[in-house]
């Protein structure tokens, strides 16, 4: 039996960062690639006199192990996985762990644990969001699976993890099965969210506004200083200042599609699994997918005329008013993501602490950013909050930015500019906060046409009514066929 604390196997750029890391804290780590070159490159390379441990096999990095086995997998999502936890079982023992540390779909990482603890082993599914630097420095890291690991890996996890200003680790417990990687999945939900927002922010300023790249740099470095100070924000300020060798801004000169790896896609599925309105994160991946129509836009910009109009407003006052824009919907992207998160739990009886959840956000990962506090305090404040709007600090900042928000969107459908985002973010605040929706209508089209029945506001709920609008129908209801 070897001494090595946690094995990793994949030593692509978040594996061997992650490998680093751990032993930058003290951990000696037994390392596997399947192209074991990449081993001997690492370990005589970055790894060079670091507590690491190069193997060849599965078979030897297993005998490197400590017992109980800690096996961390970083390998590409999918079939990958499962074919190595195949060729793993044969080789752990009882009471040994595996953990996948990859971006698993939530329902593959259920039917996994299940699977590994059949087999009498322990199994973790472990969302890391940070990409090369936090996985280096210390990710937002977020386990989930069989219970009884978690003490055998929360020192060598919330060690590794990033740590708010406070000391507080980035890393906690979330929950059985699936819970870890549904936190994550959610998370990039969220950031797909925050980086359309941000795009959309950026369109206005650039097409409608004409600024050129220093200029927005230059709001963008002030934003980061107040109630916007977050990584993604920061990140956006440094790439519109950046030039490369030749003084062009590389900015302008990266092609109009966007790439993505599913997970928000994951998020607006799982979001009509369970019946939440997540919106302005559905218009986010939808975004991502117009974008990739490049030559079908190219056309239509040939063909199909916008409005012959230009900004005339006073520039200052309107990009105040973007500001508060940007503010009111990330409010609302959070508060369909958290409101996601309760139905899951609800759902598989995680009992997720919500504000726990905001601060494991607080450093470390993608959407890092002062606002996760705020959220933090909102749960502590009320654990049964149902809707993050609904929180006083919320509710009176969105209030607050509703004047500006709608002078926003007014102007970009004036201008012919998409805000999808925006603008769905506006529509579910109206529609959130409408005591009297216009969905009685749609009941009695649903009755008439297909005789679903309706409740009635005069009547308690829970019992169903059925009209024979056009007299000829009979009083037989869909219910009736369910028998």
């Amino acid at each position: 039996m070897g001494n090595a604390d946690i094995a990793v196997i994949g030593l692509a750029v978040m594996g061997e960062n992650l490998v680093l890391n751990l032993a930058g804290k003290g951990f000696t780590v037994a390392v596997y690639n399947r192209t074991t070159q990449r081993v001997d490159d690492f370990v005589d390379g970055r790894a060079r006199g670091e507590t690491v441990i190069g193997c060849r096999s599965l078979a030897e990095l297993v005998a490197a192990l400590a017992k109980p086995r800690r096996v961390l997998m970083m390998v590409k999502a999918g079939a990958p996985v499962d074919a190595l936890i195949e060729q793993l079982l044969p080789l752990l023992e009882a009471g040994d762990i595996i953990m996948d540390g990859g971006n698993s779909h939530y329902r593959d990482t259920m039917r996994r644990t299940a699977q590994v603890e059949d087999k009498g082993l322990r199994y973790l599914g472990v969302g890391i969001s940070g990409g090369e630097e936090g996985a280096l420095t210390g990710p937002s890291i977020m386990p989930g699976g069989t219970g009884s690991a978690w003490p055998e890996v929360r020192d060598l996890l919330r060690r590794a993890a990033a740590r708010t200003e406070e000391g507080e680790p980035c890393c906690d417990w979330l929950g059985d099965n699936g819970a870890g990687h549904f936190v994550k999945m959610v998370h990039n939900g969220i950031e797909y969210g925050d980086m359309q927002l941000i795009g959309e922010t950026y369109q206005l300023m650039k097409q409608g506004l004409g600024m050129d790249n220093q200029e927005m740099h230059a709001v963008f470095a002030e934003w980061n200083t107040g109630e916007l100070d977050s990584y993604l924000i920061e990140i956006t300020r440094d790439i519109l200042a950046y030039r490369d060798a030749d003084g062009q801004s590389v900015l302008d000169l990266i092609e109009d599609r966007a790439g993505q790896k599913g997970t928000g896609r994951w998020t607006a599925v799982a979001a009509l699994e369970y019946g939440q309105p997540l919106t302005l994160i559905g218009e986010a991946v939808f975004a991502r997918c117009l974008s990739a129509l490049k030559d079908e836009r190219v056309a239509a910009a040939r063909m199909l005329p916008g409005p012959d109009a230009g900004f005339n407003g006073d520039r200052a006052e309107f990009i105040g008013d973007l500001r508060h824009t940007l503010y009111a919907a990330k409010i609302i992207s959070y508060a369909q993501g958290f409101s996601l998160l309760r139905a899951a739990s609800h759902e598989y009886g995680w009992q997720l602490d919500l504000g726990n959840v905001a601060l494991l956000w607080r450093a470390g990962c993608i959407i890092r950013s002062v606002f996760l506090t705020r959220i933090k305090d909102a749960y502590q404040n009320q654990p049964q909050l149902a809707n993050l709007v609904l929180d006083p600090f919320f509710a009176t900042a969105l209030h607050d930015a509703q004047g500006a928000w709608r002078r926003v969107s007014c102007a970009a459908i004036e201008l012919g500019i998409a805000l999808p985002a925006i603008t769905a973010a506006l529509s579910y605040y109206d529609g959130y906060r409408c005591a009297r929706s216009p969905a009685n209508l749609l009941q009695a089209q649903r009755d008439y046409f297909g005789a679903h029945t309706y409740e009635r506001l005069d009547r308690p709920r829970g019992e169903f009514f059925h009209t024979d609008w056009t007299g000829h129908g009979g009083s037989t209801t869909a219910g009736s066929y369910g028998g």
